[in-house]
């Protein structure tokens, strides 16, 4: 990685998303333009959005508030493919693993809010404020959103999912909070470590720190089946999955609206 290369959140997640078969890169659909690409080697450089952190901490420092999630990225991605394979043995100890799961629930956290955001900043910018004052307001919305959310969090109980029959796709916003998205709404959250596991944290009776993160085989979807349209409805710049298959399936959702031949034509072309 280069000095000035700053590392998207979500790269360690896109490596299992790697397509290795002579090629090695990453096969993604573009949200705004619906056009399927494919991104060569492993640095994802097509995540190129820029993330405003908030610190969702109770009480944050002066330090903390702006400096971006505490990742410790060896553990992570030590436990992103041990996830993928199947491997829980591979993961890390049990502290590890608990410790990557809650980072993976952080760097899910920051993406979501990246939406609300943007929102609260455009409104902002048409009141008389200066920038500190902009990001100061924004700062304000985000914490009196998801702080709360965040702290809820912490006491889940999370499982990892892994074996899923069917490939899930990830995408710029991939945390999901069934309890808000799905209809009925379903007690758990998610997101997405690989095209085949998913981590899945459920409330629990707890009123401390929860246990270790616990790991299961899934040979069906079961409650999983809405995940890739909960992702596809919640993307706003980008979608990966693991074959040209399932993004040109969404391509009609992302395609933008063709040009009338007026509207088509440069002025003058008429030979006027």
């Amino acid at each position: 990685m280069s000095e000035h290369e700053t590392l998207h959140p979500l790269r360690p997640f896109l490596r299992n998303w790697l397509w290795e078969h002579g090629r090695v890169g990453t096969r993604y659909l573009d949200c705004a333009s619906g056009e399927i690409g494919f991104d060569e080697g492993k640095k994802a450089r097509f995540a190129a959005e820029q993330h405003v952190y908030v610190s969702l901490a109770r009480n944050p420092d002066d330090a903390t508030q702006h400096a971006g999630p505490t990742v410790h990225e060896a553990g992570l991605a030590r436990f992103l493919r041990a996830a993928q394979m199947g491997r829980p043995e591979d993961a890390g100890s049990a502290a590890e693993v608990q410790r990557a799961a809650q980072e993976c629930v952080e760097i899910g956290l920051l993406c979501a809010y990246q939406a609300d955001v943007q929102q609260a900043q455009a409104r902002y910018a048409l009141e008389p404020l200066f920038e500190d004052e902009i990001r100061a307001e924004v700062v304000k919305d985000i914490r009196r959103t998801y702080v709360g959310l965040r702290e809820q969090l912490a006491l889940y109980d999370f499982i990892v999912f892994h074996g899923l029959p069917a490939p899930l796709l990830i995408s710029d916003s991939p945390f999901v909070d069934w309890r808000t998205r799905a209809r009925p709404p379903m007690p758990f959250v998610t997101m997405p470590l690989g095209p085949y596991s998913l981590l899945v944290g459920a409330p629990s009776n707890k009123t401390s720190r929860v246990g270790p993160v616990t790991w299961k085989s899934a040979p069906a979807m079961g409650p999983f089946a809405d995940h890739n349209r909960h992702i596809v409805e919640g993307a706003r710049l980008w979608i990966v999955a693991t074959t040209d298959d399932q993004l040109v399936a969404l391509q009609p959702r992302f395609a933008p609206p063709e040009a009338t031949p007026a509207e088509a034509a440069p002025p003058g072309a008429d030979g006027a």
